[in-house]
């Protein structure tokens, strides 16, 4: 008689060893949203708000709900990350503000104290010659007494302005703290930037004399995400496309978006690299993208089309032009 004790206990075994995977993950999640960053409320709160909702969702343990958390935690991550990179980038930008302010108000105070001390101390002199006159002891008197009260006057005054002063310094290095303390927690990195259609434009016609390698990219669900879903869930697709473009390129590549579903890169390469480089981008960025909408993960996709346009020495830069307009506008 074969005993099913040794698999009975094998499989108690496995459903206790699922059980504290599962309770590790859900910790982990619930950690994510307990210990988030305060940045500013609307962005903390529904961030927190998202992540403890996943985590409801992952408690039921169902197969579906747990593949379908692996994205969506993924996703609000990397969001949360995109948007904090903004709010420093905000911060940045009103401290550099701030301290350029500061830096007025020093200045100003600098050419105040000088234009003032100057004045009063001629002042001053001129009281000490009068009392220093052989008659008129009372009038004498009064006036260094006057003298005396000015002088105070003029050392409290410099004493204020240097107090002010050290108040200033004292709130930079308080907003510089605030900044470093932000960018190590958050470990940020900017969103992918590209060059807009003038610049392009600007840089194929300097370029007239000589060689460029053009790689064309037509991307197609832009729209449609935007239709489907929200603006915002378009902005993220376009940001990812971007990204996963960018690093689908050699680094010294020069990319740009020539219009909403239209991008453009200038390759150091010769026409069949750069043919290579169309079809593993056509390969690799068509199909869905993980975007979130309200917190919950959407798969927008997106059909890549390429192009590979050689501009030779000599070209006129007005048919390069006219070639790029004409694939990445359809016309």
């Amino acid at each position: 008689m074969t005993s099913i004790q040794n698999p009975i206990d094998e499989l108690e075994r496995c459903h206790a060893a699922r059980d504290m995977v599962l309770d590790c993950y859900l910790t982990a999640i619930r950690n994510v949203a307990h210990y988030t960053i305060e940045l500013d409320d609307e962005i903390s709160a529904p961030h927190r708000q998202y992540l403890t909702a996943l985590a409801g969702e992952v408690a039921s343990a169902q197969p579906e709900a747990l593949a379908e958390s692996r994205a969506t935690l993924r996703a609000l991550l990397r969001d949360y990350r995109d948007k904090a990179a903004k709010y420093l980038g905000t911060l940045r930008e009103e401290l550099a503000g701030t301290a350029r302010v500061l830096q007025e108000i020093l200045d100003s105070l600098a050419q105040t104290d000088s234009d003032h001390e100057a004045q009063l101390r001629t002042e001053l002199g001129r009281l000490r010659e009068i009392s220093s006159a052989p008659d008129g002891s009372a009038v004498r008197a009064a006036i260094l007494a006057a003298a005396d009260s000015i002088e105070q006057s003029l050392e409290q005054i410099r004493q204020q302005h240097q107090l002010t002063v050290s108040q200033f310094l004292v709130e930079i290095r308080m907003l510089h703290k605030r900044i470093d303390l932000l960018e190590t927690a958050a470990s940020l990195d900017d969103l992918t930037k590209l060059f807009k259609r003038d610049e392009m434009e600007r840089l194929i016609c300097s370029a007239s004399g000589g060689k460029l390698c053009l790689l064309l990219v037509r991307a197609s669900g832009f729209r449609q995400a935007e239709r489907q879903f929200n603006r915002e869930v378009a902005t993220e697709l376009a940001a990812s496309f971007s990204k996963r473009l960018r690093n689908s390129l050699p680094p010294g590549a020069t990319i740009g978006r020539w219009s909403e579903e239209g991008f453009i890169a200038v390759l150091s390469m010769e026409k069949p690299e750069a043919l290579a480089s169309a079809k593993r981008v056509a390969d690799h960025l068509s199909g869905a993208y993980a975007c979130l909408e309200r917190g919950k993960t959407v798969h927008p996709s997106l059909q890549v089309g390429v192009a590979v346009v050689d501009h030779q020495p000599g070209d006129p830069p007005e048919r390069t032009l006219k070639r790029v307009q004409e694939f990445l506008t359809g016309a």
